[in-house]
């Protein structure tokens, strides 16, 4: 395989990666700038839905999708208890401390539960073959993650920026006390909103968990990349901003180290320098005010 051709599909590794990270730190965002928490906790969330996936999926279709609505039901109900959780916790220090703990512990159990060694769930048998791309075998489980991801994009930029929901949430995050007064609840959409990033970190371990496989810091690694994700797409929930800054990142980590094996890293942690140093003072914090 040439040059070129290992290039094209180690870019297509990073254009699924970089979705992957999309769907996480989209998430994210919506805690962050909705919810106003610092949940740290977001890497756990996808562990266990890669866990998930191990334990429901058997090769085929029908138990993915059992997986993803058992996903569902797991990340929407803990994504509610975490929004009564968070409620007395005043600031980000102690909601990043209470949130970490609990991804510390999550960690720990899965550590235990899985012996420390990597869980790979099987492919659906239909999605377990590949495809010749530039000459060489692509999964087509990766390329089928990769349409599903976009679609999940696209929809949420619709819902998000085109719809009445997406009205009510910006309002809930602009003007709460406006919010109250003409009938929304801003707590029910905050809590929603945190159920829902949540749903997203859960659906993303379900499906993701054969792009990027569970093991002992795999939670650690896509809340790092995620948080990166949040810096570099700026302020608020911008779907298009998250999903430029992800695939960049998804880059990044794939075609990068291959190019520039040893500036692939410290570019990265350049661009988050300079994200910073642009916004100023505000940082992260800048998310959860648009």
């Amino acid at each position: 395989m040439s040059t070129l051709a290992s290039y094209a599909v180690t870019a297509l590794g990073g254009l699924a990666y970089g979705l992957l990270l999309f769907v996480l730190a989209a998430g994210l965002a919506l805690i962050v700038g909705v919810m106003n928490v610092m949940n740290l906790a977001h890497g756990a969330s996808y562990l266990a839905g890669t866990y998930l996936a191990y334990l429901l999926t058997d090769g085929t279709l029908a138990s993915l999708g059992i997986a993803v609505l058992a996903g569902i039901t797991v990340a929407g109900l803990g994504g509610a208890a975490l929004s009564v959780l968070m409620r007395p916790l005043k600031g980000h220090t102690e909601q990043a401390v209470v949130t970490l703990g609990l991804g510390f512990i999550a960690a720990w159990i899965f550590t235990r539960v899985s012996g420390g060694t990597t869980l790979v769930p099987p492919r659906p048998a239909i999605l377990d073959g590949h495809l010749s791309v530039a000459g060489h075998g692509y999964p087509v489980y990766h390329l089928s993650f990769i349409a599903v991801a976009a679609m999940l994009a696209a929809a949420m930029h619709a819902i998000l920026h085109h719809s009445l929901t997406g009205i009510r949430l910006r309002a809930a995050v602009d003007d709460p006390q406006m919010a109250d007064a003409t009938g929304l609840s801003a707590a029910r959409i905050r809590t929603a909103a945190l159920a829902v990033g949540t749903v997203l970190a859960v659906t993303a371990g379900v499906l993701g968990a054969p792009v990027l496989s569970p093991g002992p810091g795999v939670d650690s690694t896509v809340l790092t990349l995620s948080l990166i994700v949040l810096i570099l797409a700026g302020p608020g929930v911008r779907i298009r901003n998250l999903l430029i800054a992800a695939i960049s990142v998804g880059m990044i980590q794939t075609l990068g180290v291959i190019t520039f094996p040893t500036l692939a890293s410290f570019s990265l942690l350049l661009a988050v320098i300079a994200a910073l140093i642009i916004r100023g003072r505000h940082g992260l914090q800048a998310v959860a005010t648009a």
